[in-house]
C-alpha cells in the first residue's frame, strides 16, 4: 500500500528555494526568480513522492485514539459480531439434525456413536465471527464393552500437537479392520485412518436412514473429500428470512478418555494411527471461569474477534508465500491460547470494555512478542499458572508443555510479527480500505466450505 509521507531531509532546501521564489516574485528582479520557482516545484514533487511500505515496516500514520476506538467499534458492529437470534436459530437447526443422525448411530454394531454430540469451537465459544454458518462438534465414538485402550504419548507432532497411540489389547472386542500393527510386531494399535474411513460410511448410513424424517425440516447432504473433514451441509427449510442460512457442521470422531478429554484423529497421520488430544471442554470451562470472575461488560471476546478480524485484513496485503505462513502462524487456535496466557495474568477487572483499545494493543503486542521469541505455550498442557477451580484434568496437569510455535521458522515469524505490528498501528486505514461483506463473504465459501456437495 502506499502512503504519503514530508521527506524532511528535501523540507528545508525547498524551504529556501520557495524564499527564494518569493522573494523574486516581490522584487521582480529578472529571469532568475523562474528558475527558483521551478526548482521548487520540483523539489515539491519530490518531498511529497509516494512511498510503498513494506509488510511490517513501522513507520505507519498514526492515529487519534477516539479515532481509531470508532473504527474497531464500527468494525466489529458491521463486520463481525454475530446476531444472538440467528446464532440461536442456527444451533437449533444444527441440534436437530444431529440428534436425529445420532439416534440412528447408537443401533449400530459393535462400534457405534454414543448418542450425544460435544460442541466444540468458536460457534459454542461466543467468540465466532461474521456468519452463524459454520459449527464443529465431537461425536465420541462407542467401543465394544470388551475393548481395553491404554494411552500413550507419542514424540513429535506437527505444530504443538500432542499426540498419542491408542493400544488395544488382544482381546479389546475391536475388528482387526480397524486396528494397525505396530512397528516390529510389539502389539496393536487403534488406526486414526481406518476408524475416519469407517466413520464416515457409518454417518453415511446413518443419514440415509433418517433424511426421509428430516425432508420438511432441513435439506441435509453430506460433504467429504481428500484432505478435507467430513461435515454435514444443512438448509434449513423455514419460513424465517433469518434461518436461510446453508450450515456447515464439522463431525470430528472422539474416543473418550475420561475427565471430559477426548483423542481426535490427527489430520497428518494418515495412514498412522496416532492422535490428538482435545482439551475443547476444559477450554469452555475455563472461559466460563474468566466471565464470572470479570465485569459485567468485559471485553476478552470482543478482542478476540477484532483480532480475527485484523487478521483477516492483514493478510489481504501479502504476497505468498507469506500469505499463506500469515494464515498459518495466525491460526484462531493460536490467538486464542495468546488471549487465555494474558487474561491468566489478571486482573480481570482491567478488561472492562472501555479499555478495549488498551487490551487489544498489550494483546497485539504479547503476541508479536511470543512470535519473536519463537515460544507459545499450550493453555493447558503443563500449565500451573491455570485456577484450581476449573478443575484441571491430571492427564494435563502432569504432561510437559508444548510449544505451539516449536514448527515454524524463525524468519517466518519474524515477518508474521513485524506485520502484525504494522497491521495494528494502520488498522483505521485497513478496515476502512479492505472490510466489506462480499470480500469475508468469498473468503468463507473459497476456505471453509470448498466440498463438491
Amino acid at each position: 500500500m502506499a502512503a504519503y509521507r514530508l521527506n524532511v531531509r528535501v523540507f528545508w532546501p525547498l524551504a529556501t528555494c520557495g524564499c527564494m521564489a518569493l522573494l523574486g516574485l516581490w522584487t521582480r528582479a529578472g529571469p532568475a526568480w523562474e528558475a527558483a520557482l521551478l526548482l521548487a516545484l520540483l523539489l515539491a514533487g519530490l518531498a511529497l513522492r509516494p512511498r510503498r511500505l513494506a509488510p511490517g515496516t513501522p513507520a505507519a500514520p498514526k492515529f487519534d485514539p477516539r479515532r481509531r476506538r470508532a473504527a474497531l467499534e464500527d468494525f466489529y458492529a458491521r463486520q463481525l459480531r454475530l446476531s444472538p437470534h440467528v446464532l440461536g436459530h442456527s444451533r437449533a437447526h444444527v441440534g436437530l439434525v444431529l440428534g436425529e443422525l445420532l439416534r440412528a448411530g447408537r443401533a449400530a454394531g459393535r462400534l457405534g456413536l454414543r448418542g450425544a454430540w460435544v460442541p466444540v469451537g468458536s460457534a459454542f465459544e461466543q467468540h465466532q465471527v461474521r456468519s452463524p454458518d459454520a459449527f464443529d462438534v465431537l461425536v465420541p465414538l462407542r467401543l465394544p464393552p470388551a475393548a481395553s485402550l491404554r494411552v500413550e504419548r507419542s514424540p513429535g507432532g506437527g505444530g504443538g500437537a500432542w499426540l498419542c497411540a491408542l493400544r488395544v489389547a488382544a482381546s479389546g472386542g475391536l475388528s482387526g479392520a480397524l486396528c494397525a500393527e505396530e512397528a516390529g510386531g510389539a502389539g496393536r494399535l487403534l488406526s486414526a485412518a481406518l476408524v475416519l474411513r469407517w466413520f464416515q460410511g457409518h454417518v453415511q448410513r446413518c443419514l440415509g436412514a433418517v433424511r426421509s424424517r428430516l425432508q420438511d425440516r432441513a435439506h441435509v447432504t453430506l460433504a467429504a473429500g481428500p484432505g478435507r473433514p467430513l461435515a454435514l451441509r444443512v438448509v434449513p427449510r423455514s419460513d424465517y428470512v433469518c434461518c436461510h442460512l446453508s450450515l456447515a457442521v464439522r463431525l470430528i470422531p472422539a474416543v473418550p478418555v475420561g475427565q471430559a478429554l477426548y483423542l481426535t484423529p490427527w489430520p497428518a497421520a494418515q495412514p498412522g494411527a496416532l492422535w490428538t488430544l482435545d482439551v475443547s471442554k476444559p477450554e469452555q470451562r475455563l472461559l466460563s471461569w474468566l466471565r464470572e470472575h470479570g465485569p459485567a461488560d468485559a471485553c476478552h471476546l470482543k478482542c478476540l474477534q477484532i483480532l480475527k478480524g485484523l487478521r483477516d485484513l492483514g493478510g489481504r496485503s501479502l504476497e505468498q508465500p507469506l500469505a499463506s505462513q500469515w494464515g498459518q502462524v495466525l491460526s484462531s487456535y493460536l490467538l486464542k491460547t495468546a488471549l487465555l496466557a494474558l487474561l491468566l495474568r489478571g486482573p480481570m477487572r482491567a478488561w472492562a470494555d472501555q479499555l478495549l483499545v488498551e487490551r487489544l494493543e498489550d494483546l497485539v503486542a504479547f503476541l508479536a512478542d511470543s512470535l519473536q521469541r519463537r515460544v507459545l505455550l499450550h493453555a493447558f498442557l503443563g500449565n500451573s499458572a491455570l485456577p484450581e477451580a476449573i478443575g484441571v484434568p491430571k492427564l494435563l496437569k502432569e504432561a510437559s508443555p508444548v510449544n505451539l510455535l516449536a514448527d515454524f521458522e524463525g524468519p517466518t515469524l519474524d515477518k508474521v510479527a513485524a506485520h502484525l505490528l504494522n497491521t495494528w498501528r494502520q488498522a483505521p486505514h485497513i478496515i476502512r480500505m479492505y472490510s466489506g461483506h462480499r470480500m469475508f463473504r468469498q473468503r468463507w465459501v473459497d476456505e471453509i466450505m470448498p466440498f463438491s456437495c
